[in-house]
């Protein structure tokens, strides 16, 4: 050990005393103190010691209590509004409460004792309890945290309005936290806020539209557009050219739609904005779609099946050939099912390809591809390159036309299991669709194994859902069968943790069309959508707003949500 303070031989005697580091660990130590890193921290970094084991060594030798994890409630309401975000990171301690002037405060390494004294005099405090607990869980506290103070656009428009000559500062792209920003610019500031809180609700896209007389920042939150929002009208060019800057657009050009990317750190989450800029006779809108890199794919099981009709599919997506689609809406969490049941079948003896447009999550062990007009990169021209490449399950992002439509066909009629989407209003649609599109109605049929259709329904918040008397709704439904009404039916309400909504979170509810024998002989003498329809429920199956009524009655989310998602 090249220096030693006479302040640390009581603590480095402990720690030899207590057997888990030796003398010869202890005199290999290279630590000289530099760039604010404590004695701790050296040891945990040079691998002499695991922070899991010093944490219980000052709990054994000083009496230290460890708190391994905070609870939300701890998050959201810890005193630290007005203490930078980068001294608590840098020192990795997190306030927990502030009481009567007792601070009760949680810190990783006791030896930064300097800092623990200035926390303090920050907040006022005459007391202070100290516990310990892993940098890791602080500093994910601290960023969940900084992410929830919720008011900070009223400070950054003060501060626009106090600065009648601000200008947008132009920056080059930064990998650096978001959180951790300190630029004093506020168009900086007010886009990052924008960003941070959009993430912060998990939002699914921002809005940022400019009108005659002001600038309205609205997110969708759970599939409905939400104000947030309000500018005045001068803002509007700053903030569309800071955001453009990001994305690496022209932000010369006004005139004519572009579209970029973003990619951004918010705490320890990395996000990736798509972004596009449209024309408007009032300036340009930006559209910003979030998407989180390492948001996980759901299980099967948690897409919101009915326990029929999940066996089904896990039965269906298991056969050798053939192909199944998932039909519904821009939005309606096709790709979402799609990817879930890759996930369910990626095992090392399946070869699984896909092309898509664009990518939205990475699958491990799966090949995926990027549609690229630009360079002849089709869904049609991707998919006939793939079956050369010995795949046992492809996936196709959309079947737009009708050669991408006869490859996927050819391709389940030779040994593969082909999954796709659509864009039709029911299941049965789907099929009149292909027909549509040129296929034989022999294909059709031969080739198709099920058809999957679906929405995404807000479901209901568990913190402020009220029950009401299910005679409330009990006449609304009486057109649908099976219905069941010994269950609690709720109703939304709406609190701060759901923003006043009502709502938190979504679920699926779907049509489940198994092209069964019956089916395939009706198809080859009719494409009639309608008929279709009524012979498939005529053999069980649910329509969407069926399986919508039953989640109603399991309590998941309102009548209300259901019409507004299904059609009549």
């Amino acid at each position: 050990m090249t220096t030693q303070s006479t302040q640390l031989k009581p603590f480095i005697d402990a720690l030899e005393k207590s057997g888990i580091v030796s003398r010869e660990h202890l005199d290999g130590l290279q630590f000289q103190g530099v760039n604010g890193e404590s004695f701790s921290q050296a040891l945990i970094r040079q691998e002499i010691i695991s922070e899991t084991d010093l944490l219980r060594f000052w709990a054994r030798e000083a009496g230290f209590v460890v708190k391994e994890s905070f609870t939300e409630a701890e998050v959201s309401s810890g005193p630290i509004r007005d203490i930078p975000i980068h001294f608590l990171k840098k020192n990795a301690m997190f306030p927990i409460s502030l009481d009567n002037k007792k601070l009760l405060v949680a810190i990783s390494d006791p030896l930064h004792l300097e800092a623990s004294d200035q926390l303090r005099t920050m907040l006022g405090c005459d007391q202070m309890e100290v516990v310990l607990s892993p940098s890791a869980e602080i500093i994910a506290a601290i960023n969940q945290a900084y992410g929830q103070v919720s008011n900070g656009a009223e400070h950054i428009i003060q501060d626009l309005d106090e600065d009648e000559g601000f200008i947008a500062e132009i920056e080059e792209q930064s990998e650096a936290d978001l959180l951790d920003e300190t630029s004093e610019a506020p168009i900086i500031k007010l886009v990052n806020h924008i960003l941070s809180q959009a993430v912060h609700y998990q939002a699914s896209d921002i809005h940022i539209e400019p009108y005659q007389n002001d600038l309205k920042v609205r997110y969708r939150m759970d599939g409905v557009l939400y104000d947030i929002l309000n500018l005045q009208k001068r803002l509007h060019p700053a903030v569309a050219s800071r955001v453009k800057i990001l994305a690496g657009l022209n932000i010369a050009e006004k005139r004519v739609p572009q579209d970029g990317r973003i990619q951004i750190r918010i705490g320890n989450r990395e996000i990736d904005l798509r972004v596009s800029s449209l024309p408007t006779a009032f300036g340009e809108r930006l559209v910003l779609r979030i998407l989180e890199k390492d948001l996980r794919v759901l299980n099967l099981q948690e897409i919101g099946l009915a326990s029929a009709n999940m066996a089904l599919l896990k039965k269906l997506i298991r056969i050798s050939h053939g192909i199944i689609l998932v039909t519904g809406p821009t939005g309606s969490g096709k790709t979402t099912t799609l990817y879930s049941a890759l996930n369910e079948i990626n095992t090392p003896d399946k070869n699984i390809l896909t092309i898509e447009d664009p990518i939205e999550y990475q699958l491990n062990g799966i090949g995926q591809m990027q549609v690229n007009s630009k360079i002849g990169v089709t869904f049609a021209s991707g998919l006939r390159s793939m079956v050369r490449q010995d795949p046992d399950v492809i996936l196709v992002g959309e079947i737009r036309d009708q050669e991408t439509a006869e490859i996927a066909i050819q391709a389940a009629l030779t040994g593969h299991l082909v999954f796709s989407t659509l864009h039709t209003n029911d299941a049965s649609g789907a099929i009149t669709r292909i027909i549509d599109m040129g296929i034989e109605p022999f294909l059709v049929s031969s080739s198709v194994q099920a058809i999957l259709a679906q929405r995404l329904i807000r479901t209901l918040c568990p913190k402020c859902k009220q029950e009401i008397d299910p005679g409330l709704i009990q006449e609304e439904v009486l057109d649908q069968e099976d219905v069941n009404f010994d269950g609690p039916v709720f109703t939304a309400t709406g609190c701060d943790f759901c923003m006043n909504t009502g709502y938190k979170g979504r679920s699926g509810i779907f049509e489940f069309l198994q092209v069964t024998e019956t089916i395939q002989s009706l198809i080859l003498k009719t494409s009639e959508s309608n008929v279709i329809r009524k012979k498939a429920r005529e053999e069980g199956m649910l329509t969407l707003r069926q399986d919508g009524v039953q989640k109603v009655l399991q309590g998941l989310t309102t009548l209300d949500e259901v019409f507004r998602v299904t059609q009549v």
